[in-house]
């Protein structure tokens, strides 16, 4: 019986996926908050909150649902084949981790009412937001260094052969 050999990359269209939803999701909570804090008007009736900044939280709604799905995506065809493998578990681990508290402090974002708790979830959701590709690139970079690593490991044993 032959075995299966799974490979962990992923294909060039599901990275490109990753890509573009992670950098949607990440742009437009951060043009969110650019509009809501430092782009706010003063009108003759106090402060007016920009036309836009309502269109960019709508946008990282919908690039949120798009990021669930892709996450959904990359457990079943990465995270599962990579775990045992024990590649990367810190970087990876601590990066699914970030996004599930992403998940939860944004899902309570929407539906909390509590005046007195919404503003400390809203800060550890932007916090961890503005902070997460810092998690992509370590456990991305990780994976770079040690393609090298084995790629000159295979030419010194080349040469000694």
């Amino acid at each position: 019986m032959s075995r299966i050999h799974k490979t962990v990359r992923l294909g060039r269209s599901r990275r490109w996926q990753l890509y573009i939803i992670g950098i949607g999701i990440w742009l437009s909570g951060g043009l969110w908050l650019l509009y809501h804090y430092f782009l706010v008007q003063q009108g003759d009736f106090g402060p007016v909150e920009n036309p836009l900044t309502p269109w960019w939280l709508r946008l990282h709604g919908a690039f949120a649902f798009a990021s669930i799905w892709i996450f959904g995506l990359l457990w079943g065809t990465h995270i599962t084949v990579a775990w045992p493998r024990k590649n990367r578990r810190w970087s990876g681990g601590i990066f699914a981790g970030v996004f599930a508290v992403l998940i939860v402090t944004g899902y309570l974002l929407y539906y909390i009412g509590s005046d007195s708790v919404r503003p400390v979830i809203s800060v550890l959701h932007w916090g961890i937001g503005l902070g997460s590709p810092a998690f992509f690139f370590l456990h991305r970079l990780r994976l770079r260094r040690r393609q090298r690593n084995k790629q000159d490991q295979m030419v010194l044993e080349a040469q000694v052969k």
